[in-house]
This record gives structure tokens, C-alpha cells and sequence, in this order.
């Protein structure tokens, strides 16, 4: 009988970061008994529950094992992933995907005519809108703890959670993650006080005397626009720049957890179209078939192209993609992969989010 073990050169764990995309991949030689052998992978977001499987239906012999082993470490480096961790790790999220009991403010979109009239009142401010991860950061003595847009605790970038750790007393952050920065926009907890029915005016005053006497390069508060003039000066340098959006807050409401129906006190406005779509095939040349789901079912929403910096997404997996508009038939004009969403789950990705040009628009029944 065969009685060959595996080695630590059987066991690898390989990482990718470019951009806001910071992947692990583990490949592993399992023994399975009688001298056979499996080949188990896991991957997905680093800091985060990985998905897991096996690249052998049934056990085969360690020299097949290793055959396949070594043919998924060439793919992966070959797309760009180390056998180091090349890259920011993350931290914390020791309860994974665990309900926090905390959930962010989320945000409903408006239109240019809005917009256009936000800027010149004198109840809203102006902020940027973040091209990152949404993410509240919570500290109580201490522990330490990321929260994702659907309150369940998650990682944390290095560099933030070592700035973290150095605030004074127990608080709760709100804002975006973009890269190893975390820009915040909110204080919802300070001094070990929940401060959300304060007016957003007042929160706004203690988070930054927060920020003053911390002073870390990791978190960053988000500049705020008060003023007409400053808002329309905002707005068009958020455009020049390239930027995702801008967003707007009533300067006195109270911080209210997830999504209204409609409207809201905090609203915000991308200066492009995206959206969050199912991968449902894998084609050739590094282009991928999306889906949306509509009144009748899944529909078609055309194919983007995978930059050679990202990895190609599996079928069944959640991307987000930028485009210009949707034709009347719902498919994507000038896409733009932008990346994988482990946050977002098949039921969100709908038709109603296709934008598309004022003549079609009403050719949509989703």
C-alpha cells in the first residue's frame, strides 16, 4: 500500500491585491486514506469566509494529486497571485459574517435635477461619494470590530486597524474604505455613547475634535461642503477629477439605520452608471456573459471584458461593472468590469438598476 504523506510544499496560500481587490487563494493536498489524495481550494476576499471545494471528484494517487496541485499554483501566478502576502493583510472579523448589531445608513439615489438643487439650498451638505467599501468601525475596550453595509462583522486593512486602536474610549466610525485609507464621514458612538439622534451638524463637530486628537494618516476625515458656493465648487471638481459621485446629508437629521423606501436625509448621485450583475458564462479572449434579474425571470445584460489585473470571476459570482447607458433590450453599452462584490447577493442584482437612455427608458418592465 502506498503510504506517502504530504509535504508543506503541498500546502500553499497565494494572495492577489490591485486596486480595491485584495484576494487569497489556498490550494492543499489532503490525505483521504488507502494511500489516496484530494486537492481542496478556498478563496475569496481576504479578512473574509472563504468559499471552498475540491479540484478531485474522488481520491486519486499523490502523484495525480500533485499534477493538479502544481497546474492550479502556475494558473494562479500566472493571473498575477504571490506565495506571499504581497499586500495589506486584514485583521479582526474574528466572528466572520456575524450580525454586529449595528447597520449603516444607506443611501438612495437621485437624479441630475436633484442635484442641481441640493447644491443650492442651505439643508444639505455636500461629500464626496467613495469608490471603496462601506465599513463601520466599532471599539469597545478592547475589542475591535469591521462592519459591512449589512451589519455582519467583517475584517479590517492593517494600517486601519492599528490607527484604530490608538482612539480614546469606546466609539463607532462610519465611512469608506478605499484601499489602506478610511475615510470617515459619521460618528455614531463616542465616549461610549450612542449619539446617533444627535443632528448630523453636532456629530459631525465631535468627530472631528475625535480626528484632531488622533491624528492618523489611515483615517481621514471626509471634507465637507456647507455653503451654495462651495457645494457647486465641489460638485465640479468631483466631475474634472473622474470621481464616483457626490452625496448629500441633512445638516440636522438624526443617523437612521439601513435604506428608507424612498428619498431620504441622505441621498447620493453617481456621475456614471453601475451596477451589480450574476456572472452566467465565461467566454473566450477574458470576457464574461452577466445576467440581471427582472419581473420574468433572468435576463440577459450583455459581456464585459476582464482587465489582465483582475482574475477571471467564476459563474454564479456578483460583479460590478461602470457603463454608459442600457439599450432598450437591457444590455450594457460600453461596459467596464470593475471588479468582484462579495457583498451583494444574487437577489440585488435586478433590472430596475439599468439606467438607461431617456428614448428607452420606458421599454423597461423590470
Amino acid at each position: 500500500m502506498n503510504t506517502l504523506t504530504t509535504n508543506p510544499t503541498d500546502n500553499i496560500t497565494l494572495y492577489y491585491r490591485e486596486g480595491s481587490s485584495d484576494k487569497v487563494y489556498q490550494c492543499a493536498i489532503e490525505p483521504a486514506g488507502d494511500g489516496r489524495f484530494t486537492v481542496t481550494f478556498a478563496y475569496g476576499r481576504r479578512g473574509s469566509t472563504l468559499n471552498t471545494g475540491s479540484k478531485t471528484s474522488s481520491p486519486v494517487s499523490y502523484d495525480d494529486a500533485k499534477g493538479i496541485f502544481d497546474k492550479l499554483v502556475r494558473e494562479k501566478t500566472a493571473k498575477g497571485y504571490t506565495p506571499g502576502p504581497d499586500g495589506t493583510p486584514y485583521v479582526g472579523g474574528n466572528g466572520d459574517k456575524q450580525p454586529s448589531g449595528y447597520l449603516p445608513q444607506l443611501l438612495n439615489p437621485i437624479d441630475e435635477a436633484d442635484v442641481q438643487r441640493l447644491l443650492r439650498d442651505n439643508v444639505h451638505v455636500a461629500q464626496e461619494k467613495f469608490d471603496g467599501r462601506r465599513l463601520l468601525l466599532r471599539k469597545e475596550g478592547a475589542a475591535i470590530d469591521g462592519i459591512n453595509k449589512k451589519g455582519l462583522l467583517v475584517g479590517i486593512p492593517e494600517p486601519v486597524f492599528q490607527a484604530f486602536r490608538l482612539f480614546p474610549g469606546d466609539c463607532v466610525l462610519d465611512g469608506e474604505c478605499v484601499g489602506d485609507v478610511f475615510h470617515v464621514f459619521d460618528l455614531l458612538m463616542h465616549d461610549g455613547q450612542d449619539i446617533r439622534a444627535r443632528k448630523y451638524k453636532n456629530r459631525k463637530i465631535a468627530l472631528i475634535n475625535l480626528l484632531a486628537s488622533v491624528q492618523q494618516r489611515a483615517i481621514r476625515f471626509t471634507e465637507t461642503a456647507y455653503t451654495a458656493e462651495h457645494k457647486i465648487r465641489m460638485h465640479a471638481t468631483l466631475q474634472a477629477a473622474g470621481k464616483e459621485g457626490i452625496v448629500f446629508k441633512r445638516a440636522d437629521a438624526p443617523y437612521t439605520p439601513g435604506r428608507p423606501n424612498s428619498g431620504g436625509p441622505q441621498l447620493k448621485h453617481k456621475f456614471y452608471a453601475t451596477l451589480s450583475a450574476v456572472v452566467s458564462k465565461i467566454n473566450a479572449q477574458r470576457s464574461v456573459e452577466i445576467r440581471l434579474f427582472g419581473k420574468d425571470g433572468w435576463h440577459p445584460a450583455g459581456n464585459v471584458t476582464i482587465p489582465p489585473n483582475h482574475r477571471l470571476p467564476v459563474i454564479g459570482g456578483v460583479v460590478e461593472v461602470r457603463y454608459l447607458y442600457a439599450t432598450a433590450a437591457g444590455i450594457l453599452y460600453q461596459p467596464t468590469y470593475l471588479g468582484e462584490r462579495t457583498d451583494v447577493e444574487h437577489h440585488e442584482c435586478v433590472r430596475s438598476q439599468l439606467k438607461f437612455k431617456a428614448a428607452d427608458a420606458e421599454a423597461d418592465e423590470a
